[in-house]
């Protein structure tokens, strides 16, 4: 079984194609080594994160209008103001409370955040981002030193998560980049969809899925009350739980805040989504062939936010609220941050208000992107969902 390229892709430059045949190469060495095939899981897991090779590990442009893909931070300085006024929040419960952020991209929420806290009069003694790229590191130090040099030495990188952390950790489309793996079920049984080759080509291939994917998949169909009808296709990270699990030995005391495209559950694995929810982005082009383009395309799943929260409760998280991107921004301070709005040039109007669609409007990013927040240490809920909260969905 296997896809054709997408017509409408574009075609990568050389220098990209010749990364995605090391890249490819790569990855043939592991499926040689592993017998002829390996599970999708450790596909995305090489061609996102092989040290050197892969999307997020290499040196790429992959960020805004001339990488693959744009996220909220990007979009308008608003989204990291107004994370900025609900992390002050939970700094304010705690003393010298600290900022983590996972995979930073460009750096650019940092800023933003670090801006606006200043004003608040809310600065955290640091804001440390831990990030798997070297390249982005040096991207993001630099954009440090050029736009907040006055707070840049309160930013610091690390490698792993650190013990006892207090104040607030956010992950902005973290989740959806962690490896899911594939499976269809297959009448009483469950397969695992995997990779092979194909003169030289990568294609996928069915094994008997292994026990601990069975039995996941088992336990989502108990937890929506059907059994997925034959030759239903989807993912489930096998991932998240334990980065969730981390996050949980890694908080003394806060809040983590999450945002990432996703749904519940019962949404995710519906009748009508027979295709699961991977989608694959290149050049601002998205699409379903994940097995191209490797290294130089931006592999994700949508978030099963039910399964985050459940994890999360497993392992001692107070679940502090659960909604959509848009609700996070309008109940977080967004208005704040509007006002002054008519005493701006009207080309400044004009960009504001197109950014602010972006970032709310249901047929944009409004409703397909959600916030869900989670609390250590008998933490206030966050002011945003005292406007609207949906954990009930899940």
């Amino acid at each position: 079984m296997q896809h054709e390229q997408p017509a409408s892709l574009p075609q990568p430059d050389e220098l990209s194609a010749k990364h995605c045949a090391r890249v490819s190469d790569h990855i043939r060495a592991r499926i040689d080594a592993a017998g002829g095939q390996i599970s999708f899981a450790q596909f995305m897991q090489e061609a996102l994160y092989a040290p050197g090779l892969g999307y997020y590990t290499a040196g790429a442009t992959k960020f805004g209008v001339d990488g693959d893909f744009i996220t909220a931070p990007e979009i308008s300085s608003v989204f990291g103001r107004v994370l900025a006024r609900q992390s002050a929040e939970v700094l304010g419960e705690i003393e010298g409370g600290e900022i983590l952020e996972f995979g930073a991209g460009s750096g650019k929420l940092a800023v933003d955040m670090l801006t606006a806290l200043e004003e608040l009069g809310a600065l955290p003694d640091s804001y440390q981002i831990l990030e798997v790229s070297a390249d982005l590191q040096e991207r993001q130090k630099q954009r440090m030193q050029a736009q907040i040099p006055q707070l840049a030495d309160r930013v610091q990188w690390i490698s792993d998560l650190p013990r006892d952390f207090e104040g607030v950790i956010i992950a902005n489309e973290v989740l959806d980049a962690l490896p899911v793996e594939r499976f269809v079920r297959r009448g009483s049984g469950v397969s695992q969809l995997c990779v092979s080759l194909e003169a030289e080509r990568f294609v996928w291939t069915e094994r008997a899925a292994p026990e601990l994917l069975e039995s996941a998949v088992i336990a989502i169909e108990a937890e929506i009350g059907r059994t997925l009808e034959n030759g239903y296709t989807s993912e489930v990270s096998l991932a998240a739980p334990r980065w969730i699990d981390a996050l949980a030995n890694s908080l003394r005391r806060g809040a983590v805040f999450l945002f990432d495209y996703g749904v519940s559950q019962r949404e995710y694995y519906a009748t009508d989504r027979t295709e699961g929810w991977l989608r694959c982005h290149f050049r601002h082009h998205a699409h379903n062939n994940a097995l191209i383009y490797a290294g130089i395309q931006d592999l994700t799943a949508w978030v099963d936010f039910s399964s985050i929260a459940g994890a999360a409760v497993s392992n001692g998280f107070d679940l502090l609220g659960y909604q959509t991107q848009s609700q996070f921004l309008m109940g977080g301070g967004l208005e704040i941050e509007m006002q002054g709005f008519t005493e701006l040039p009207l080309p400044r109007q004009l960009e504001l208000s197109g950014q602010i669609k972006t970032l709310t409007l249901p047929g944009e990013m409004g409703e397909n992107f959600k916030c869900i927040a989670l609390g250590r240490g008998a933490m206030d809920t966050p002011s945003t969902f005292h406007l609207a909260d949906r954990t009930q969905v899940l």
